[in-house]
């Protein structure tokens, strides 16, 4: 499996001076098992919510190209909307995740804290602070047709700007999976498999809970 090779390719502890800090938010694009072994003993902080809110803000734009808001909103509407609404959605997302993946950790491997979760959630999703930087870039320079999902009649510089951020989001999405998959080797204590495994499992128990609520929760909205 590709997420298994590139976790066996990457360098896992990189010779480093004893005195020298560690740097979350840098290292861990890799060296992801040092810093979530330095963070383990240390509380859930405003980064880590900081964070969690930049997964649902990259998420919450993706979504916005999907349904097509760039023919409908401009983009204050849309990116307002998806900062008010993907920040509460990433970090609610974030403690109902960590909460799904201590309780399967503890049955898989060392039993984990819930901030050594919450850790490796946070700061896994790193590389999707870097794509809502890109997502802010290409819609000041390409505007509305950003949020479209297959534009028309589009110059070829703008065509080019929205493949190269396509293929970055999906990059950058694969190497945060990565991370996370690494951070939850480490502090579980198990392989890269396993751990993908349990990375896995965790996606399908959230993704049936959200389609159950979505179910549930359909006849209050008949409009929607």
């Amino acid at each position: 499996m590709r997420i298994a090779y590139a976790a066996r390719m990457m360098p896992d502890e990189p010779p480093m001076t004893p005195d020298k800090p560690i740097r979350p938010l840098q290292d861990v694009w890799l060296r992801p098992r040092r810093v979530f072994r330095e963070l383990s003993t240390q509380p859930i902080g405003l980064t880590d919510q900081v964070l969690g809110a930049a997964q649902g803000i990259s998420f919450a734009l993706a979504s916005c190209r999907a349904k097509d808001f760039g023919t409908k909103f401009g983009l204050v509407e849309i990116f307002w909307s998806a900062t008010v609404v993907g920040s509460v959605v990433g970090i609610a997302s974030l403690y109902v995740m960590a909460l799904i993946y201590v309780r399967l950790g503890s049955r898989a491997g060392r039993p984990p804290q819930r901030r050594q979760v919450v850790h490796v959630l946070a700061y896994g999703g790193v590389p999707l602070l870097a794509s809502v930087g890109i997502w802010v870039l290409t819609a000041l320079l390409a505007g509305e047709v950003t949020f479209i999902q297959a534009p028309r009649d589009i110059e070829g510089f703008v065509a080019l700007l929205l493949a190269a951020q396509l293929a970055s989001s999906v990059l950058l999405t694969l190497w945060s999976v990565l991370l996370q998959v690494m951070g939850f080797s480490e502090i579980l204590a198990i392989r890269i498999g396993k751990a993908f495994g349990i990375w896995l499992l965790g996606q399908v128990i959230a993704g049936l809970a959200a389609l159950f609520l979505y179910v549930l929760m359909s006849p209050l909205f008949p409009s929607a």
